[in-house]
């Protein structure tokens, strides 16, 4: 806002500039205010530069450097207080110009012996000083203790122009015998009993107490709208930084919450409640048609987990279960598998799925390319479990089954939510892991038909009895051990 500010001085000056030339008959004002006026220009240009590049985008193109200068303007108050201070000081000089002018005057028409009572207008100069007042009080944008330091230097050289240069001007004009306001000053000194006559100087000094008067009380009011502006100002700014605060506030909350949301929901359905015109107790849903399903477990850490004192009632047991599983979770970090989701862990069994963060219908190549992913998320969990049994000497052996095929995900609960998917392909992925071996990947046949396509190599298992299906015909994928052991240690 300082170049506004700038903009409303050069508007008082301007009426201090046609009030001067209106009442002073001293034709070398118009030099003086050209100079003045040219230090308003520059300041004015220095200020509106960035706006004018703005406005005049093709004719201002060869200035990079104006940008720059407006933006300094704006950020540096090194610079925009010397610019303030120059402002207010033309205007201050634009106000004192009628006085000094005068006193010009007062010399040169003693000389000529041709004083008129015209020339002398004190109250249009303290017209013109309480616009440079109200300059400095209201457009100086400084800190209020400069602000009152610029008012009383400004009262105190006004005073000094009115009661010491005026009172030099005026003695030599009473001693010059001429006539001022009509009547014959120096009749007072042969006629005593002249009713009509008036005390010139007496009238003067009417005059510069009247001005003296107006100014300080003009400064008084001045001084308490400075501190009223500057009392709103500070109240501003407390209360912008404190809205600005509990904002920010509000928002490491929202993405705290978001965050929060997104570790139990995957962030395309988290964006979803987040959102404000989400309600958690509306149903989400939505259809896939083609979903790779993977369910990981641990047969035997059944075995493994015990519950006596050696390790604290099983507490040692569920330590080491949540490092797996947090290796596992590490895993989804890499952008390799940034399509994977993890759905949820049942006991040492790890869900997870390929292909539901993107659209309902993909092209059957991105759909096969899913399936690939999910294989290779599962080589890396047995290469990542494989390095936590050298740490642990234990003899941990992940046992995968994978599906693919249309699911229905959605949210069930409102007051703890949770993201999981249904449908048959869920159910036979889940049969695939229940009826699998330790170390191997088993797939249905139609997982094999595309995991071949994608140059990966299947043994036939064999029909096996599924529960609620019949039988079924599975693949084991081939995998290499030290591919795997390789995958998990990056």
């Amino acid at each position: 806002m300082f170049k506004h500010y700038v903009g409303c001085a050069t508007f008082i000056f301007l009426c201090i500039f046609v009030i001067q030339m209106l009442v002073t008959k001293e034709k070398h004002g118009w030099t003086y205010f050209g100079v003045l006026v040219s230090i308003l220009v520059v300041i004015l240009a220095i200020c509106y530069v960035g706006h004018l590049q703005r406005v005049f985008p093709h004719k201002l193109s060869g200035c990079r450097w104006l940008p720059a200068v407006s933006e300094a303007v704006v950020k540096r108050p090194c610079l925009r207080l010397p610019l303030a201070t120059i402002t207010t000081a033309v205007i201050i000089i634009a106000a004192l110009f009628n006085l000094v002018g005068q006193c010009f005057l007062f010399h040169k028409d003693m000389k000529t012996d041709n004083v008129e009572t015209d020339d002398f207008s004190l109250p249009y100069s303290v017209c013109c000083w309480s616009l440079s007042l109200i300059a400095c009080g209201v457009f100086l944008r400084v800190s209020l203790e400069l602000k009152v330091l610029f008012l009383l230097v400004a009262s105190i050289l006004y005073h000094y122009m009115i009661f010491s240069l005026l009172d030099n001007c005026f003695m030599k004009f009473q001693t010059s015998s001429r006539y001022y306001s009509g009547f014959n000053c120096s009749e007072m000194t042969n006629n005593t009993n002249n009713t009509n006559s008036v005390d010139c100087t007496g009238f003067v000094k009417y005059l510069q107490i009247m001005s003296g008067i107006d100014i300080i009380l003009f400064l008084v009011t001045m001084l308490i709208i400075s501190l009223q502006n500057d009392n709103c100002f500070r109240q501003d700014f407390q209360l912008k930084y404190k809205n600005r605060t509990e904002q920010d506030e509000i928002e490491t909350r929202e993405n705290l919450n978001r965050l929060l949301l997104e570790n139990v929901l995957p962030a395309h359905v988290a964006a979803l409640f987040v959102g404000e015109n989400k309600k958690n107790e509306d149903l989400y849903y939505k259809s896939y048609d083609c979903v790779c399903v993977m369910f990981a477990s641990v047969p035997n850490f059944k075995e493994f987990y015990t519950e006596c004192d050696i390790n604290k009632e099983g507490l040692e047991c569920l330590r080491l279960l949540n490092e797996i599983v947090a290796d596992f979770d590490e895993l989804l970090s890499k952008p390799k598998f940034s399509g994977v989701e993890k759905i949820k862990t049942i006991g040492s069994t790890y869900m997870a799925t390929a292909g539901l963060s993107g659209p309902n219908h993909q092209d059957i190549e991105k759909q096969q390319a899913q399936i690939g992913i999910m294989v290779e998320f599962a080589i890396a969990m047995i290469g990542k479990l494989d390095v936590i049994n050298r740490h642990s000497f234990n003899t941990f052996r992940l046992r995968v089954g994978i599906n693919h095929g249309p699911v229905i995900a959605g949210v069930i609960g409102a007051r703890k939510p949770q993201y999981d998917i249904w449908g048959n392909t869920v159910n036979v992925a889940s049969r695939m892991e229940s009826t699998g071996d330790m170390g191997k990947i088993q797939v249905t046949e139609e997982s094999s038909q595309v995991l071949r396509k994608l140059g990966y190599s299947c043994e036939c298992r064999g029909f096996i009895n599924v529960k609620g299906k019949g039988e079924l015909k599975t693949f084991f994928v081939c995998t290499d051990t030290s591919k795997q052991l390789g995958i998990g240690l990056s």
